[in-house]
């Protein structure tokens, strides 16, 4: 590992972007003084934002792109108008050409997903990749995956998720078997899909190898913690997380409410107030921003869009954290413990976008 870890910012993607990548970059070097940047996007946009940080701008570069990948774009319109020209582009092209350790975007979701895998390409043994959320439970944080990255999955995706979870798992948590569960509609052996009950049959079949297979979950199950990866295909998984986050704002709303409606419940509140900030950073989805695409040639982190510098500093650590364990050395070993699992990727269906 070098001693400093260079972060690649596509700098113009999101809602609140560019303050709010180069706001949460400014706090994490706060807490990480080794953390150095590159920001792509337009020169003549971000050179005086970045003034207002001085901190930061010693430890920055700019890189110009002219192009900025919006969040009406298809992945395939994306690839076609942004391809080495947009900041989403080049934020990973960093990666690649190895000038940074780790990529991160708070833009379109479907074309940062499109990008990484053309410009990076998946890992050997490894069919399509996921999206990770590292996930705050009763017990302890959790893998779940994937996210939004595939609609449906057959078995052998599954399965693949289940190895890049595990090795994800051990990388974050050093836990040298997780436990891994499929997420179903019961924890009976007779429920759910035929493609998760085949995954089901081949984990359970090699569990031991580097993870302990606990069978399948239930949706209850993601906020207990019961095991340290969840899988699942991206639908089932991008609804799960954004039904938790909302039911967290949901819960903090009501929080708010209850401790402000009377006298007697705000003077309640001024002698609760170090339990009601815990418990209102627990429920605040900005402290847990991130998703990790797993399974490429390269880490890329996906922010979510909205998020103010809070949630994109978050965002940033996770990126941070990503490559100071060294997650790609972490799968390629995870990969190793799997070779019965592991079957050749099928071919990219990611073509190059016509002139």
């Amino acid at each position: 590992m070098t001693e400093t870890i260079t972060i690649s910012v596509d700098a113009m993607g999101g809602d609140n972007a560019p303050r709010a990548p180069m706001h949460g970059a400014k706090l994490l070097l706060r807490e990480h003084p080794d953390a150095r940047f590159i920001f792509h996007g337009r020169q003549e946009v971000l050179a005086p934002l970045l003034e207002e940080f001085p901190e930061l701008k010693s430890v920055s570069q700019i890189r110009h792109s002219e192009n900025v990948i919006t969040m009406d774009d298809k992945p395939s319109q994306a690839l076609r108008k942004g391809r080495g020209t947009s900041s989403m582009w080049a934020a990973i092209q960093s990666v690649k050409d190895g000038e940074a350790d780790v990529a991160i975007s708070g833009g379109n979701t479907g074309a940062l997903m499109a990008m990484a895998t053309f410009c990076l390409r998946t890992m050997e043994g490894i069919s399509r990749p996921a999206i990770s959320a590292i996930w705050p439970t009763l017990r302890s944080d959790i893998v779940v995956l994937d996210v939004g990255a595939t609609i449906g999955a057959d078995a052998q995706q599954l399965v693949d998720f289940s190895i890049l979870g595990a090795a994800l798992a051990r990388a974050l948590f050093d836990i040298e078997s997780p436990t891994i569960g499929l997420l179903n509609v019961g924890v009976e052996e007779a429920k759910g899909n035929e493609w998760v009950k085949d995954a089901g049959k081949i984990l359970a079949e090699t569990s031991g190898a580097g993870f302990t297979y606990k069978g399948f979950v239930e949706g209850d199950d993601l906020g207990k913690g019961t095991v340290d990866v969840v899988v699942t295909e991206g639908f089932t998984g991008n609804i799960a997380l954004k039904t938790a986050e909302g039911t967290a704002r949901q819960v903090g709303t009501y929080l708010r409410n209850a401790m402000t409606s009377s006298l007697m419940s705000k003077i309640g509140a001024v002698f609760a107030r170090g339990a009601l900030n815990a418990v209102r950073s627990k429920l605040d989805p900005r402290t847990v921003n991130g998703g990790v695409f797993l399974g490429l040639n390269g880490v890329v982190i996906k922010s979510h869009g909205g998020t103010d510098e809070i949630g994109y500093k978050s965002a940033l650590g996770v990126a941070y954290e990503m490559a100071r364990n060294d997650l790609l050395a972490k799968i390629g070993e995870g990969m190793k413990r799997f070779p019965a699992l592991a079957v050749p990727a099928e071919p990219s269906n990611l073509e190059a976008p016509s002139a």
